[in-house]
């Protein structure tokens, strides 16, 4: 079972449509008993950190337990910042904590939110990131951006005025920065890489 978490602070449906066109069935989950079962987990987001940590309260712990399993775990956009332990987007709130880090703002002299089309830089072999090249424009929109304390889990970079990490991975927890569900064939791929692991 594919599961789709549901927080009411997610951007379920472009998620769900870009599942659907690679001929992947999944479930909208928000009841923690019915993620227990799930085989992989994404975990989409679209808001405030603060308020999406609020609204995944009951499903924290299996999340981390289905994670902890081995069950396959893809972070998309502000799923790649609640990985971490916290944001200044909302101080004094843990994340999940699976990862070491936090995530900042970008600088004032940047135009926030960083939205649009840029490119990531592979920087480390990944299995979501099979068939993608270095280089490859993705859909980006977000004002913070993740900073993990140990660099050995940064599988790829973009470029907006400073370097940031755009795809982060470790054993069977994934995650990006960008909406690859928006990002055309490249995040088609990237999507049917990690439903078919």
């Amino acid at each position: 079972m594919i599961a789709i978490i549901d927080y009411e602070a997610g951007n379920l449906r472009s998620v769900i449509n870009a599942c659907s066109h690679l001929e992947k069935t999944v479930d909208i989950v928000s009841d923690p008993k019915k993620l227990e079962n799930a085989d992989k987990i994404i975990l989409p987001g679209v808001g405030n950190f603060g308020d999406a940590m609020s609204q995944l309260g009951k499903l924290k712990k299996v999340i981390l337990d289905r994670i902890s399993d081995g069950a396959p775990f893809l972070g998309i956009c502000l799923g790649i910042q609640l990985i971490l332990e916290g944001s200044d987007e909302a101080r004094g709130i843990n994340g999940l904590s699976i990862i070491r880090g936090n995530c900042s703002r970008f600088p004032k002299t940047l135009k926030v939110p960083h939205m649009g089309w840029n490119d990531i830089r592979i920087i480390k072999k990944c299995p979501i990131l099979k068939g993608v090249k270095s280089g490859t424009c993705m859909y980006f929109v977000h004002s913070y951006y993740p900073i993990p304390k140990d660099k050995e889990v940064i599988a790829a970079t973009t470029e907006y005025g400073i370097e940031f990490s755009s795809v982060i991975y470790r054993d069977n927890l994934f995650a990006t920065q960008f909406h690859p569900e928006k990002s055309g064939e490249a995040g088609l791929r990237i999507l049917k890489n990690f439903l078919d692991l």
